[in-house]
């Protein structure tokens, strides 16, 4: 932890009042799930939408908005009642190495679910005791989960991470922190209650990478998952029931600086 502790706590915290703002989300792809008011439609489009989250993040919002106005703007309905003529609708969408196959397994994999699950934070949560303290067995578990259906094609798990690889998981850990962080300054989504927000990660993106360098909140000199775990316990140290609200001060730090940021 660096030195100048008080200083480098009022900076983090004066970004987050910024950043942590209703006027973040039109422009982030936090936006697609915010269109939508039923739960499930929230979820969907949040988990998916967080996967293909690499690129500007325009062109995500844009691939975002074509995807579901294929499902009709009703992903949740879609998936459940889709008949298989509406499926071809959908063989021709991708958004860089998310191609066909990945699309068709997705939307098989919540179907499987949804037919026997209310939310999708069961599949999370169900891994996770309250005295966690952190969500790595949860990543883990719903992984698992996630391709245990027979023919789960291989190449689709480069698109849904897990620790056990020893990834930064970046995309997963954006995903809980929209849906379980309070909607208390209007970003993220706040809907989920089983796990807590202390228990959350840093999606570790390369902007936030370089500014926590920069400010010495990262010493390990790889990037992977145990980079993620010591940069949320340096942050822990400013607010550990809180720490990955310091997320909106590092992008935010990196949005200053490079303007349209890729995520």
């Amino acid at each position: 932890m660096p030195s100048n502790f008080v200083s480098l706590h009022e900076l983090l915290e004066q970004k987050v009042q910024r950043f942590n703002h209703p006027n973040f989300i039109i422009n982030d792809p936090i936006s697609i799930p915010h269109r939508f008011s039923k739960l499930q439609d929230v979820e969907i489009s949040a988990f998916w939408v967080s996967m293909l989250a690499w690129g500007l993040r325009k062109t995500i919002i844009n691939k975002a908005n074509e995807l579901f106005g294929l499902m009709d703007n009703a992903p949740h309905d879609f998936i459940l009642h889709h008949t298989s003529a509406d499926l071809k609708r959908l063989m021709a969408f991708k958004h860089r190495t998310f191609n066909t196959t990945d699309t068709l397994y997705f939307i098989e994999f919540f179907r499987h679910y949804y037919a026997q699950n209310q939310s999708l934070e069961t599949a999370f949560a169900t891994h996770l005791s309250p005295t966690d303290q952190h969500i790595g067995k949860a990543l883990m578990g719903f992984h698992e989960q996630f391709f245990a259906l027979p023919d789960a094609p291989q190449r689709t798990r480069k698109h849904v991470s897990t620790p056990a690889r020893n990834s930064t998981c970046k995309r997963l850990n954006m995903f809980l922190r929209w849906m379980v962080r309070p909607n208390t300054q209007g970003v993220d989504l706040g809907l989920w209650q089983q796990i807590s927000p202390a228990q959350l990660l840093i999606p570790l993106d390369v902007h936030v990478e370089r500014i926590a360098r920069r400010l010495n909140l990262i010493d390990r000199p790889q990037t992977d998952w145990k980079t993620v775990l010591e940069l949320t316990n340096n942050l822990r140290q400013f607010d550990p029931t809180d720490p990955v609200k310091y997320d909106f001060a590092l992008f935010g730090i990196g949005l200053e600086e490079k303007g349209n940021l890729v995520v």
